[in-house]
């Protein structure tokens, strides 16, 4: 069984960890962000290249066929 822990510890360990808590300054956060937009934006336009390539290839799979 767990030990319990009264509200004025539980209120003192959880700052005592946040005190821990590195936090990205302003340049690191904006740096992440720009890369996540770059990554999400490289990611559509392969899977629009493979959407295109995989509908023409289908599209002149049926041609042949109908």
């Amino acid at each position: 069984m767990a030990a319990k822990t009264n509200p004025f510890q539980f209120i003192q360990q959880t700052r005592a960890e946040i005190a821990k808590v590195v936090w990205p300054t302003r340049r690191e956060v904006l740096l992440t962000t720009v890369m996540v937009f770059i990554m999400a934006s490289l990611t559509a336009v392969f899977f629009f290249f493979v959407d295109f390539l995989i509908r023409t290839g289908l599209e002149i799979l049926l041609g042949a066929v109908g």
